[in-house]
């Protein structure tokens, strides 16, 4: 479409095509820029081996393993009175906890600084025209040089890089040229998001250190390291927008918050409200990564492009027909041309009326083996030797449109978008339920009324802890039920519930004949306790008349009490 200049249209629905499942494997993903040795790629990383470690089999695999062991070992840290194990009163440990803590809290903020850096680089300057198209531009194309309209995006349709510009080229093999500046991929996502990826796999050492110590990892803790070792694969893997904010945000907060750590495992005490303020920033990190994915899909705007049109011209021009006919005598017998065919003869012929202003004639021109048209070579030039002819002249004009694009442009981005949004919705949906829950309950007409924002504050402090306690409660039942179900396993392997003849069956570790054992000497332990007075039904009628005597004191008048013969109530 054209229009008078570039526009956001923020409510358009986006094209079924994006929604496919499994979504289109190509394009692969595109290695940082191989002859740079800068800050935002300090070395070269080989390109199979960074699409190696995008396989999907990669985060599968671990994100399944790390799920499963950690409801076993909280199961087993439950089972076993929540014990330190011996390894971490070793100094060894404790060095590696401080180790650990550090390497990440500092490679988390250069992480951090490295993606503003990539952003300071691909938005235009606020002062420059048409700056918010341009920056939902830059937000929502990340290859190709800076500007708005020179983006190079795929199609999947014509299976083919391609930019809207005809001036931007790509490189020889067709794709983004890995020298462009301007744009995310190449200012700095492609190595630190995909470096970034890798040390989710890292940081599960944090619930190893966690269940070492005897602690439970939290369930909210697993459901974030397994979830974001998916998430990061398939932005980087799929070269999604918005994944550079996963990185962005994520990595700031980890910075602060291994930060954190390892004040504490230095010894120093720290405030709990840092603790808390560090589990909001995470939860309102969900909150708001989930709207920001989300509205990728939903976005499109316009570039300017420049169109090729013909435009035909009418002009009045006097020509003498006599010298046109002689200039084309003259050109079709120059001996410059003693082997040119009939049909490059007409070919000349017609450019050289139309040089003369002469349309009409151009077009009488056949091509040897046609038929001749009325008046051709005979009435058209030997008319008189000037006249008036009305031409038509074509020429080629270029002029600006502006044209739709849509901010999403393969399967695999939105792919990666709405596999964001499964991720952080079930947190994003918990929050939103106890933050209204909170919310109204603090505005009821008996509740005291505080100021709007003391309410908002309250409401969103009570929503974290609602959702804290409400993915606890999940995950203890979750752990609950796999420890079970793997006990379960492991006796029917052991034979342990197997049934037997007569119809009894295995109970814990117990056989029939045993427990039958058991059941008998319980028994008569009972009937030996009942003849000398201990028994259950004799300590039960002791207890009623206890319980009498007590009700019939308090029932008596404090004046009686005083008379008795002892003196007491």
């Amino acid at each position: 479409m054209s229009g008078a200049g570039p526009s956001v249209y923020p409510g358009d629905l986006p094209s079924w095509s994006v929604f496919k499942f499994p979504p289109d494997p190509a394009p692969p993903a595109l290695p940082p820029p191989s002859n740079e040795y800068t800050f935002k790629n300090p070395f070269p990383i080989p390109a199979n081996i960074y699409n190696a470690a995008l396989s999907p089999y990669v985060p599968l695999a671990i994100a399944s393993v790390y799920a499963t062991t950690v409801c076993l070992l909280n199961w087993y840290n439950r089972k076993n009175g929540n014990k330190a194990w011996k390894i971490s009163k070793s100094r060894p440990f404790y060095a590696f906890v401080i180790f650990h803590n550090v390497f990440l809290a500092v490679y988390s903020a250069v992480t951090c600084v490295a993606m503003i850096r990539a952003l300071k680089h691909s938005f235009p300057h606020y002062t420059e025209r048409n700056a918010v198209v341009g920056t939902v531009d830059a937000l929502c194309k990340i290859h190709g040089p800076r500007g708005l309209g020179d983006a190079v995006t795929y199609n999947p349709d014509a299976s083919r890089w391609e930019s809207k510009n005809p001036l931007i080229s790509l490189d020889s093999y067709g794709l983004p040229d890995a020298t462009d500046v301007g744009r995310i991929w190449n200012e700095g996502l492609a190595w630190w998001g995909w470096w970034f990826y890798l040390s989710k796999f890292y940081e599960v050492l944090d619930t190893a250190i966690i269940i070492m110590k005897g602690k439970r990892s939290t369930t909210l803790q697993t459901y974030h390291h397994a979830g974001a070792m998916l998430c990061m694969w398939a932005g980087i893997r799929y070269m999604s927008p918005p994944i550079w904010m996963f990185a962005l945000v994520n990595s700031g907060i980890h910075a602060m918050m291994y930060t954190y750590y390892t004040v504490s495992a230095l010894g120093f005490r720290v405030p709990q409200i840092v603790k808390r303020s560090l589990t909001s920033m995470q939860i309102t990190q969900f909150v708001v990564g989930v709207a920001f994915a989300a509205c990728h899909l939903f976005v499109s705007y316009t570039v300017p492009v420049s169109v090729a049109y013909h435009v035909a011209d009418k002009v009045l021009a006097k020509t003498n027909t006599t010298s046109v006919a002689s200039a084309v005598s003259s050109i079709t017998e120059s001996a410059a041309l003693p082997s040119a065919s009939g049909i490059a003869i007409a070919f000349l012929k017609k450019l050289v009326y139309r040089a003369a202003g002469d349309e009409g004639l151009a077009e009488n021109v056949v091509e040897p083996g046609a038929a001749s048209p009325v008046g051709y070579a005979g009435a058209a030039i030997t008319n008189s030797p000037q006249q008036v002819i009305k031409n038509t002249m074509s020429r080629i004009v270029y002029r600006t449109e502006y044209q739709h694009v849509p901010c999403v442009d393969t399967s695999g981005q939105a792919f990666a978008i709405y596999l964001n949004l499964i991720y952080l919705a079930p947190l994003t949906g918990l929050f939103v339920r106890f933050f209204v829950k909170s919310y109204l309950r603090r505005t009821s007409h008996n509740a005291k009324h505080p100021t709007n924002h003391a309410v908002i504050a309250k409401a969103g402090r009570d929503a974290i802890h609602g959702v804290d306690r409400e993915i606890e409660s999940l995950g203890k039942a979750a752990e609950d039920g796999f420890s079970t179900a793997v006990m379960n396993g492991a006796n029917t392997l052991r034979g342990r519930t197997a049934k037997v003849a007569n119809g009894d069956h295995r109970v814990s570790s117990l056989s029939p004949e045993n427990k039958k054992f058991i059941d008998s000497f319980n028994k008569k332990v009972n009937e030996q306790l009942e003849e000398i007075g201990e028994g259950e039904e004799a300590t039960k009628q002791r207890a009623k008349k206890t319980a009498k005597e007590v009700v019939d004191n308090a029932s008596t008048p404090k004046s009686e009490r005083a008379m008795s013969p002892n003196g007491k109530a």
